[in-house]
């Protein structure tokens, strides 16, 4: 069982995420809204596997992602994002990021990308 993070500003994003993810493999452990509480809610709960918003307020997911992944180099993490600015996604990938999902997404895309993330 993989202990699962959502961060994204997006009430419905995060939403949309929760009813996704195949509850029998991972469970959800924590919710954040910003890159900020991203990093205090990883280091009560040690999540495995997040999910990555780019653009959100007080601190980017760039910036969050690499501070995440100083603390802990295993996590696998998912960038979700409507930036179809592929530069972007390539730079998040560059700082530890484990994979990419464009918004929107179906249901399917993102149970098939957090599972391709868990095979690696």
């Amino acid at each position: 069982m993989y202990k699962l993070m959502i961060v994204d500003d997006s009430n419905i994003i995060r939403n949309r995420i929760q009813r996704a993810y195949d509850s029998g493999e991972f469970m959800l452990v924590a919710t954040a809204t910003s890159g900020v509480q991203a990093i205090e809610k990883f280091n009560v709960h040690r999540p495995d596997v997040i999910t990555m918003d780019l653009t959100m307020p007080q601190m980017d997911g760039l910036e969050c992602i690499e501070k995440i992944i100083a603390i802990d180099p295993e996590v696998r993490i998912l960038v979700v994002s409507a930036l179809s600015d592929k530069s972007t996604g390539i730079e998040a990938l560059s700082l530890g990021a484990s994979g990419f999902l464009c918004k929107p997404f179906s249901e399917e895309e993102l149970v098939e990308a957090l599972h391709e993330l868990m095979q690696d």
